[in-house]
């Protein structure tokens, strides 16, 4: 469990709220519109109204014992740039902040930023890949070029076990794991059959996904 001080609570700093509620971490929550705090406060462990730009602000949360700083501010980039640079001036351990495009990910890193997260771009990607594919079911991008795939079997490999189709060899995809009636096994192995209703995660460079699946 990590304390996590997140700073911006649009829709997503709110929707990060819920999953780090959901992953069981403490979340201080910190937003300027009173309206977003009561939205949030389900969601978090605590929440403070205020201007996180303000350095007296800024400094009363003590900072240095969050192992976690999250800048989720989206509609003002300026803001976002301060509070990083604030954060980082405090002690922060690790800051991960927002940014819309290049440039402003370039600055924040300058000004701070352990991480930059992109989160239109990467929401994009995943719809682009994952709607244009009928074999398809989920995407999880782990760089430019590769990621973790949820995919349907070929019919014809229905019966077969995963060392018969051997695609690590003739594609270079690694399967990770089964998904049967939404339950994950990891307990794969060569000799494992793949059953009727069987989705399978790999894997591998996206264009080695593709041709091995015909996505």
């Amino acid at each position: 469990m990590k304390n996590v001080l997140l700073i911006g609570l649009g829709r997503f700093g709110l929707n990060t709220a819920k999953k780090l509620q959901e992953l069981n971490h403490e979340v201080l929550a910190v937003d300027e519109n009173e309206e977003r705090i009561n939205d949030a406060m389900p969601y978090v462990t605590d929440a403070r109204i205020g201007d996180c730009t303000r350095t007296e602000f800024l400094r009363s949360l003590d900072v240095p014992r969050f192992d976690l700083c999250i800048v989720a501010i989206g509609d003002d980039f300026q803001s976002s740039l301060e509070v990083t640079s604030l954060l980082k001036e405090f002690g922060a351990k690790k800051v991960v902040s927002r940014a819309c495009n290049d440039v402003q990910g370039k600055f924040l890193e300058r000004n701070g930023a352990d991480n930059v997260v992109y989160p239109e771009r990467q929401l994009a990607y995943w719809t682009a890949i994952r709607y244009a594919s009928d074999n398809l079911s989920d995407y999880i991008e782990l760089g430019d070029e590769s990621g973790i795939f949820e995919v349907i079997p070929p019919a014809s490999w229905i019966g077969k076990t995963v060392g018969q189709i051997d695609i690590r060899k003739r594609f270079n995809v690694n399967i990770l794991a089964f998904k049967i009636n939404g339950k994950m096994s990891l307990s794969v192995s060569f000799d494992s059959p793949i059953e009727e209703g069987t989705h399978l995660l790999v894997l591998g460079s996206y264009k080695d996904v593709q041709k091995c699946f015909k996505l």
